[in-house]
Order: structure tokens, then C-alpha cells, then sequence
């Protein structure tokens, strides 16, 4: 019975496999769920791929319109994502953990400075490092799923996107000089760079009207150092004498004829054959990067012609001392003669620049030695007393002033941009008194001062000395914010800082608080009251009579290097937003 059930079942099998009619459809119904299940798979996973470059393509877009608002991050990633489409946009703060859920998207958004010039990239970025030019948001969600969520775990699409955003501002400090003494900018400059420069007023206001664009001037400059290619940082790598500076100023195209010719006259002059780095003369920033011929894009580059010249030549000049003698061209001074000691400008802290938030420019710190003879004297004052000399020994100090960006912004568009500048202005010492000649041009260290001789007085038979010292101060302990907005950066605009209180002339200020003994023979007369009572006011009137013309000569000295007592001048003269860029 076994047997023949046996071969029954031999027999059906043998026919089975013998007919193969309607083998597909039975092995279509086997595979039929794992074909569907492996469809369902791939569906999502399609599917999350597209959701993932959609996210990514959200957050590039979100980073960039951080990074142009800067001041509001924030709100730029959640308008930005939420306009797209994104689902339940919530921003997680620093220190929070929040976890993706279905309809919720987490962003993190994060502040911070980006610098390119990082070798390694995974360090460009810096959080939380002001001033803030990047921003880095990361997303994380759960994408939707259709088919497969109880076949494979449900990820976490997470994307991340860094912008940056440069604004940048062309500045300078200390470009004004609003009166002009040829004679005296003629030795000044005689003095700095040798030889014998001999310009008229009208050549000199029109150097101080004229400006250079800066790009210009560094390509003629380029030609004369026979640099024929590579970027202006290459070119502000390498060092030019005053002369090869004034030339190549000279040959940027749209200068005015006067300026040229003055330029012309001054390079044909100079003999100083000192090679000033041009790095510490103009600072490009990332502007350098460009090469030569090219033009920053919305970006004005544009700087004083003499304000370039006198940094030069201050530059050249290094800490050495120019003496002149003015004789007695200042109208009550029978003698004048100047010593004028400048500073070497700190490094990294050139006279222009061109860069972004948190870039410094300051002048050179400078003394300015004043020796003079009065005229007048010889007078009689009363009492047997006569006035044989009046002399005034003054003494200027300045140190250097500042002026550093401290934001940028466009509010509403490039026409509502506003530049922002602390300004400080030099500290201003000056003294009435005698000092080492030594340390006049060691800048390392303060000038020490004692009482000088300011009068000679014949009493009688005897000649008397008259000393004495006097010393006066102005500074300003914190800096001033300034702000230029577009109409101010069009018209170069020049704005100043000055020290509070002051409201008084320098060498009057001095006078007044002067402080006079006699001397018979080397030792003081301490008790001739009556003789000081008579010597004192014909000694303050007579140095009184020339306080304004001396004013006038230091005025002009220090306008002409570039600094001003008691201020900070100041122009923007040009500056861009710039635009938001993805960054590695």
C-alpha cells in the first residue's frame, strides 16, 4: 500500500516538473513581496536623497541671508526656510538640545569670523570670534517617508551651510591741511627728502585738492619697479624711494595738470635714495588679491595726493631729524629754527587702508622743536631795567593718532550704507623749557625738561638771567564714534575729532602759566620781587605779541605731516557691503 501511495507521488511530481505551464505566475506570487518591498525601499530612499539636496540647497540659502544680516541672524534662517517650504522651523540655542520629530525642523545658528587666509580649513571658521563676518547654520530633520518606515529605521537628514559676508571701507587718518605756508612746506619737504624743493602755493593747493585712485598708483608704480605681473599685493611687498612714489603719482590718469607738475618737480628734487616698504604706506586688505589692472567691484580706491606724499616722505624719514632755519621770516621773530623729530608708524598700522571691520590707520607720533629769538627787545621797562633778548624755547609733542572701523552696514540696500569709525585723537604735550638734545629723536622714552633762559635783563651794571618752565597737556581718554553715510563717502567728506577744552591758543596757554626766577651770576634771586614784578609783564607781553604767529608755524608743520593739535581727521572715501558668498 506504502509502496504504490510512493510511486503515486513519484509519478505526480515527474509530471509536474515535466509541464511548465504557469511557472511564472506561481514564482511572480513568491517574490512578489520582496520585489514590493524592495520597490518601497528604494522609493523612500530616492526620496530622502531629493529631500536631503532640497535641505542643503535650503541652508546654503539660508547662511547667505544670514550673512547679509548679520545683525539678525535668526530671523533671516527662519523666514528664509519657512518662505521655502520648510516645516516647523525652530532655532536651537546654544547649550538646548532639541530633537528632530516629524513636522519639526531644528536649526542651529551660529555667529562667528571667517578667515580665508587659514591654511586649514576646518579652522577658518571661528565661532563666536568678533567682529562677526559668517554665519553657520545646520539643519536637522526627519524627511518624509511613504512605504518603508517599518522596513528600515526612520534617519535624520542633517545639512550644513557656511556664508561669509566682507564689508569693506577705503579710510584714512590725518588728510587735512586747510592752510598753506610755501616756505615753510617747502623746507619741510627740503628737509625730509633732501635737496631743494621749491613749490608756489597754487602747487600746493593743488596737490592738497587732488586725489589719487590708489589701484592707478600702484600699477605706474608696478611699471617704474619693473614688476609686469602678479597682484598689488606684490606690489606693496616691495619697497620705493619718495621720488619713484611721486612719479608714479604723477602718471595716474586723471590727476590735475597742477598736481602733476608739482609731483613731477618734487621726484626731480628729492635725493633721499631711503626704499620705504609700501606695506606700511597703503594696506589693500583683500583688495590685494587682485591682480594688476583689475577694479574692486562697488568700491571706491581713492586717497589725497599729499596726504600720500607727506606719509611717504614721514616714512622715509624713519626716526631721523630735519632741521630748519627759518631765520626771520615769522613776522615779531628776529630768528627762527626747527628741529622736527618723526616716529616710526607701529606696525600693521598703515596711513590708509582698505579692509574690513577692526582695521586700525594712525599717523607717526611727532616732535616739533621751536627755538626763536623775540624781537622787541632791547627796550626799557622802567627802573634801570632793559630787556636784552626774549627767547622761546618750544617744545610740541603728538603722539600718534587713531582711527578704527568698527562696522559696516546696509540697513536697507547699498544707498543706506553707514560706515562706523573710533577716532582718538593724539595725546598733545608742550612745554616752555630747556631739554637733551639726545633724546629728542628717541621716541622710546619721554623728553626730560628743565628751566631755560627766556630773558636776558641789564639792571644797572649787572645782566641778569630770567628762566624759567612751563608745561601743558590735552588728551582725550576714550575714543569718538564717527559715522559717514553714503552722501558723506561721495563727497569725501572729512570729519575731526578734537580734545575736549580746547579753547586756547598753545603758546598762549603757555605763556600764561609761565613761571619766571632771575639768576645774578648762576644763582637765583629769589627776593628781587619787585624786579620780577617789572620784568614779568614786558617778558609775557613780548612772547604774547608772537604766540599767534608761532601757533600758525606748528599748525602748519603738523598739518603738513598729517597730524593736528589736539585732533583726529578722519575720511571714508569709499565702502561696499560687499556680498554674501558660501565659504569652506
Amino acid at each position: 500500500m506504502l509502496r504504490r501511495a510512493g510511486k503515486g507521488i513519484d509519478r505526480l511530481a515527474r509530471s509536474m516538473m515535466g509541464d511548465r505551464k504557469a511557472n511564472f505566475a506561481v514564482m511572480t506570487a513568491l517574490s512578489a513581496p520582496v520585489a514590493l518591498a524592495l520597490a518601497a525601499v528604494a522609493i523612500d530612499e530616492a526620496s530622502i536623497y531629493t529631500e536631503r539636496r532640497e535641505a542643503q540647497a535650503m541652508v546654503d540659502l539660508a547662511a547667505i541671508t544670514a550673512a547679509s544680516n548679520i545683525n539678525n541672524v535668526n530671523t533671516a534662517v527662519v523666514t528664509t526656510l519657512t518662505d521655502n517650504g520648510m516645516p516647523g522651523v525652530v532655532v536651537q540655542a546654544s547649550g538646548q538640545t532639541i530633537a528632530p520629530a516629524t513636522g519639526k525642523t531644528v536649526v542651529t545658528v551660529t555667529q562667528g569670523r571667517y578667515a580665508s587666509s587659514t591654511a586649514n580649513v576646518s579652522q577658518r571658521f571661528q565661532a563666536g570670534v568678533t567682529p562677526y563676518n559668517a554665519v553657520r547654520v545646520t539643519l536637522a530633520k526627519i524627511p518624509n517617508r511613504y512605504f518603508a518606515s517599518s522596513l528600515i529605521p526612520t534617519p535624520v537628514i542633517g545639512t550644513q551651510a557656511t556664508a561669509s559676508m566682507t564689508p569693506l571701507a577705503t579710510f584714512s587718518v590725518g588728510s587735512r591741511l586747510l592752510s598753506v605756508n610755501g616756505g615753510i612746506l617747502n623746507a619741510l619737504l627740503s628737509g625730509l627728502l633732501g635737496g631743494n624743493i621749491s613749490l608756489s602755493v597754487m602747487d600746493y593747493n593743488g596737490l592738497i585738492s587732488a586725489d589719487v585712485s590708489v589701484l592707478s598708483f600702484i600699477s605706474a608704480l608696478a611699471t617704474q619697479l619693473n614688476i609686469t605681473a602678479g597682484t598689488y599685493s606684490d606690489v606693496l611687498a616691495s619697497k620705493a624711494t619718495v621720488g619713484q612714489i611721486a612719479t608714479a603719482m604723477a602718471n595716474v590718469p586723471g590727476l590735475g595738470n597742477t598736481a602733476k607738475v608739482a609731483l613731477q618737480t618734487i621726484a626731480s628734487k628729492s635725493t633721499s635714495t631711503v626704499k620705504i616698504p609700501l606695506s606700511s604706506l597703503v594696506d589693500l586688505g583683500s583688495v590685494g588679491s587682485l591682480g594688476l589692472g583689475q577694479q574692486p567691484s562697488g568700491l571706491g580706491v581713492d586717497a589725497s595726493a599729499m596726504g600720500m606724499l607727506t606719509a611717504a616722505a614721514v616714512l622715509a624719514n624713519g626716526t631721523n631729524q630735519a632741521a630748519i632755519d627759518l631765520g626771520a621770516t615769522i613776522p615779531g621773530l628776529l630768528s627762527t629754527k626747527l628741529s622736527i623729530a618723526i616716529g616710526e608708524p607701529m606696525q600693521s598700522s598703515p596711513w590708509l587702508a582698505i579692509d574690513g571691520i577692526g582695521t586700525v590707520v594712525r599717523t607717526a607720533q611727532t616732535r616739533i622743536k621751536v627755538a626763536a629769538t623775540v624781537g622787541g627787545a632791547g627796550g626799557n621797562v622802567g627802573g634801570g631795567i632793559t630787556l636784552v633778548s626774549v627767547n622761546l624755547p618750544l617744545h610740541v609733542e603728538v603722539a600718534y593718532a587713531e582711527a578704527k572701523l568698527t562696522d559696516i552696514s546696509c540697513p536697507t540696500g547699498p544707498d543706506s550704507i553707514k560706515v562706523t569709525l573710533s577716532a582718538r585723537p593724539g595725546v598733545v604735550e608742550a612745554h616752555l623749557a630747556d631739554s637733551s638734545s639726545s633724546g629728542f629723536a628717541d621716541f622710546t622714552k619721554p623728553e626730560s625738561f628743565s628751566d631755560t633762559e627766556v630773558a636776558k635783563v641789564s639792571l644797572l651794571i649787572n645782566l641778569l638771567s630770567v628762566t624759567g618752565s612751563a608745561a601743558f597737556e590735552m588728551a582725550n581718554n576714550a575714543p569718538t564714534a564717527l559715522t559717514f553715510n553714503k552722501a558723506d563717502i561721495d563727497a569725501k567728506t572729512i570729519k575731526t575729532v578734537s580734545t575736549q577744552n580746547l579753547t586756547q591758543s598753545l603758546t598762549t596757554s603757555l605763556i600764561t602759566d609761565l613761571s619766571l626766577t632771575t639768576n645774578l651770576l648762576g644763582l637765583p634771586l629769589l627776593n628781587l620781587n619787585t624786579l620780577l614784578s617789572t620784568v614779568r609783564p614786558a617778558v609775557v607781553a613780548l612772547l604774547n605779541g608772537v604766540a599767534a604767529p608761532v601757533d600758525e608755524l606748528v599748525y602748519n608743520l603738523l598739518g603738513a605731516l598729517g597730524v593736528r593739535v589736539g585732533q583726529a581727521d578722519v575720511r571714508v572715501t569709499g565702502a561696499t557691503c560687499g556680498r554674501a558668498v558660501l565659504v569652506q
